[in-house]
């Protein structure tokens, strides 16, 4: 089967997609987006975590055919993401749906991911808090942390073990994460205490 899919930002297409094929192997193998980690491929362990119409999910345990239609943010596309959410809010409506009909096709016009394209805030805060080792963890952490601080801009200790409990990291005690995490949020908190001050 044909599935038909926006990855982040850009319509993408994938042929040939078998029943049982998971998004994850479509974004990984078909779609040469191999930022998603795949681990365990029973939805344990988080590595594969994307945001399916700006939902975290284990991409591993969504068939292809569940997507059609929708949109995927994977790691590769977060520095964009933060950057419309930046201008507009919500990246994508109500956290999910494009507010912005003309949105898909700006994203679409960036340069391809690897490029010149800078950090997200969390990414950046994961690097300047040392929260990345191994880093195969690393992309799910982002994605389900990107998505706890678009919708909770002061989020406390507990609601973000509960966003990252879902993943697991084999090298760290999760302190250092849990710092970049505070870290991008007091950054982004920074700006709107200056304007208070």
């Amino acid at each position: 089967m044909r599935v038909n899919i926006t990855v982040n930002g850009r319509p993408q297409q994938a042929d040939d997609v078998w029943e049982g094929e998971s998004l994850l192997y479509v974004l990984r193998e078909r779609l040469g987006l191999p930022g998603s980690k795949n681990a365990c491929e029973q939805g344990e362990c988080g590595s594969c975590t994307v945001r399916l119409d700006g939902v975290p999910v284990c991409s591993c345990l969504v068939a292809a055919g569940q997507a059609e239609g929708r949109e995927v943010v994977t790691v590769e596309g977060l520095a964009d993401f933060a950057e419309e959410r930046a201008g507009h809010g919500c990246a994508s409506g109500p956290c999910g749906t494009d507010p912005d009909p003309d949105a898909a096709r700006r994203r679409q016009a960036k340069p391809a991911p690897g490029t010149d394209t800078p950090l997200a805030p969390v990414q950046q805060a994961f690097i300047d808090a040392g929260a990345v080792q191994c880093g195969f963890c690393t992309p799910g952490l982002l994605v389900a942390a990107d998505e706890l601080l678009e919708r909770t801009a002061e989020p406390s200790d507990a609601d973000i073990r509960e966003a990252l409990s879902g993943n697991l990291c084999r090298c760290t005690g999760y302190e250092k994460i849990l710092d970049a995490v505070r870290l991008a949020a007091a950054r982004a908190a920074a700006p709107t205490t200056e304007k208070g001050a």
